[in-house]
C-alpha cells in the first residue's frame, strides 16, 4: 500500500446478470458481496462502469467494486476508480477464480502473470501488474477442452456448502487483508476452513 493511501479498492471479478450469478467464474463477485454483507457496507450504487459499496474494515476505508463491463473489460472499471481516487496499483486488490488452485483454496500474492485469466489480463492492461491478487481456487477439470464449460458452469450442489464456508472465512478474516497482512489472512482463512 502506498503511504498516502486514503483508501483501498477491492475489485471482485465476474460477469453481470442473473445468468452468470452462480458460475465459478463469478466467485470474485461472491467474495466482495460476502465482505459487504459481513462488514455492513453501504448499499450498492452505480459508478465507475460498475457497482460500488463503501465501508470500513478495521481502520481502513475500502471501496468494493463489481465491474459491469463483463470479465474481459474489468480493467476499464478498476482503472477509472483508481485514477479518480488518485491511487496506485498497490492500493487495488482483485478477487477472482483460479483454475490452478484446488477448489476453495485461497492464496494471495502481489503481481505476477495473468495465467490466461481474461479479467486479470484486462486489469494488467489498465493498472499494470502490481496489484494484489486474492486467488480463489475452483480446481481444474483435468483437460483443457473442458476448461470453458467448467469455468462458465455453475457450482455443483455438493460445492455450495464449502463455497459458503470459504466466502464466510474470507469476509471474517478480511481485516488482515485490509491491514496488508496477507500471510495472516491466508493462514486464518485456512484455519477457519480446517476447523469448519
Amino acid at each position: 500500500m502506498t503511504i498516502a493511501s486514503t483508501m483501498q479498492i477491492w475489485v471482485g471479478l465476474g460477469n453481470p446478470g442473473a445468468l452468470y450469478a452462480m458460475h465459478r467464474h463469478n466467485v470474485g463477485f461472491m467474495a466482495v458481496d460476502a465482505i459487504a454483507e459481513v462488514h455492513d457496507f453501504s448499499p450498492p450504487r452505480r459508478a465507475f462502469q460498475g457497482w460500488t459499496q463503501e465501508g470500513r474494515i478495521g481502520g481502513e476505508k475500502i471501496l468494493l467494486l463489481k465491474p459491469a463491463t463483463f470479465m474481459n473489460e474489468s480493467g476499464r472499471a478498476a482503472g477509472e476508480a483508481m485514477r479518480f481516487y488518485k491511487l496506485a496499483p498497490e492500493d487495488v486488490t482483485a478477487f477472482y477464480d483460479e483454475l490452478d488452485l484446488a477448489p476453495f483454496k485461497v492464496k494471495v500474492r502481489v503481481g505476477g502473470g495473468t495465467a490466461g485469466h481474461n479479467g486479470i489480463r484486462s486489469l494488467d492492461a489498465h493498472l499494470g501488474p502490481d496489484f494484489r491478487r486474492v486467488r480463489l481456487g475452483i480446481g481444474h477439470p483435468g483437460h483443457k477442452d473442458k476448461v470453458t464449460g467448467h469455468v462458465l458452469g455453475n457450482f455443483a450442489k455438493a460445492e455450495i456448502e464449502p463455497l459458503s464456508d470459504t466466502l464466510g472465512a474470507i469476509a471474517a478474516e478480511a481485516e488482515w487483508l485490509a491491514k496488508g497482512d496477507d500471510a495472516r489472512f491466508m493462514n486464518d482463512v485456512a484455519l477457519r476452513l480446517a476447523s469448519g
